[in-house]
């Protein structure tokens, strides 16, 4: 009989595509894991992954499964949140994973809105990159995801938006952009704007926030944390745009730099996402509330505490 247990040790593996970071993962021995895989093809009849003393590499079969054991492992997660609703009259048991441009700037304003709601709810954060996010989300790691949008979703996760984020360009005060209010597209042309490194979702969106106009990236260095950016900026190192969120939650407080809304911009979409399958829809919805609450109190009450189409 093929285990939950050994379908976790082919989706750690499949994620991890190395066995030692995939016991990791699964908190075994290199050996328990690799008997577990063992054991698993012996029932299935297939090979799910090539060993040499290099590397090991999924095979095609063994992604399919994986992916497959993904959605049953968050079915069966879901099983028991499902239970722990029924019998409980303690606490519901939140996992909410978020991004790092979205949840420093957001959740500390939201915290206090959602243990008012939410008394009986306890949340456990996780901050991360969006793709081992949906990942975690997708195998049951996971309850609940706080990202940006466009990215591309697959079927079995439902996404609401909660706000739009537009951008606001950081420049050293002397920069020929530092005495402007109002930065137009066109003012970005031919510039080399300092970004976050590749896996934020935040520099793609950025890249591509502009119809008919290509912004140039400073290849010369690529920032973890946008704290890093408005750090570089104030050097006189370069010119970086920011999420609106995270100049009214107050990043460039205490730094020397000039920051005029850029116009033009196609914003980013802050959302939810979960699973279709959870039974924690209507809390999730409630979480989403909150969050626009929240929004709204950073922006002074300028943002309407609704989804922007």
């Amino acid at each position: 009989m093929v285990t939950l247990r050994q379908l976790r040790f082919l989706v750690a593996l499949d994620s991890a595509e190395n066995f030692s970071r995939a016991s990791e993962l699964c908190n075994v021995t290199q050996s328990t894991l690799s008997s577990g895989l063992k054991e698993l093809e012996e029932r299935l009849g297939v090979k799910v992954a090539e060993r040499s003393k290099q590397r090991v590499m999924i095979t095609p079969v063994g992604r399919d499964l994986a992916e497959r054991a993904r959605g049953i492992l968050a079915g069966v997660q879901d099983l028991e949140n499902r239970a722990q609703l029924e019998r409980s009259s303690g606490a519901t048991v939140i996992r909410m994973g978020t991004i790092p441009t979205v949840g420093p700037f957001l959740m500390p304003r939201a915290m206090p809105l959602l243990k008012a709601a939410l008394p009986d709810t306890q949340f456990y954060l996780r901050e991360e990159l969006t793709a081992p996010l949906v990942e975690g989300l997708l195998d049951g790691r996971l309850d609940l995801l706080l990202l940006a949008l466009p990215h591309t979703m697959p079927s079995q996760i439902e996404t609401e938006v909660l706000f739009s984020d537009g951008y606001w360009l950081a420049t050293p005060p002397d920069h020929p952009l530092g005495n402007r209010d109002t930065i137009e597209a066109e003012d970005l042309m031919n510039r080399h704007l300092l970004l976050l490194e590749k896996g934020h979702c935040l520099q793609r969106h950025a890249l591509s926030s502009f119809h008919g106009i290509n912004l140039d990236e400073d290849q010369s260095f690529s920032a973890t944390s946008l704290s890093t950016l408005v750090a570089m900026v104030e050097e006189d190192l370069g010119i970086t745009l920011l999420p609106k969120l995270a100049v009214d939650a107050g990043i460039s407080k205490g730094h020397t730099l000039h920051l005029g809304h850029v116009s033009g911009a196609y914003p980013r979409q802050v959302a939810l996402a979960w699973r279709r399958s959870t039974p924690n829809a209507e809390i999730f919805r409630e979480i989403g509330a909150c969050l626009r609450q929240a929004r709204s109190e950073l922006a002074g009450g300028d943002i309407a505490a609704s989804p922007v189409e």
